[in-house]
């Protein structure tokens, strides 16, 4: 499950980067949000049954799955602010924060790798 959770990951990550630069292309981008939110219900769903199969949720686990999710909500945010214009700097650095910090847990976490 873990490898189906990280290939949703990869894929929304590009598909994010895809729209934005489509977006600053002047191109019309609807097909390519929808194809994006349905790997966000793919991350949310093997997400879940990762986090229901585990023998003991500690904090950190909750941690990473709410920051996993803002993760998500700060890519709709970025994605709806450029569309309509206005400045997503902001957004640009709360994602970067979050996002080290999902990818922290996620190696920290024993069901991650062990770099850490």
């Amino acid at each position: 499950m873990i490898h189906a959770h990280l290939t949703a990951m990869v894929l929304a990550l590009v598909l994010f980067f895809i729209v934005i630069s489509l977006q600053s292309q002047g191109k019309k981008t609807k097909v390519l949000q929808m194809v994006l939110r349905t790997s966000y219900v793919l991350i949310i769903i093997t997400g879940l049954m990762m986090f229901f199969s585990l023998y003991n949720i500690t904090f950190l686990y909750i941690l990473k799955a709410v920051a996993g999710v803002a993760v998500i909500g700060l890519f709709e945010m970025i994605i709806a602010w450029k569309e309509k214009g206005k400045d997503t700097g902001p957004f640009w650095i709360a994602l970067a924060v979050v996002f080290a910090a999902v990818v922290l847990l996620g190696m920290m976490l024993p069901l991650g790798m062990k770099y850490l």
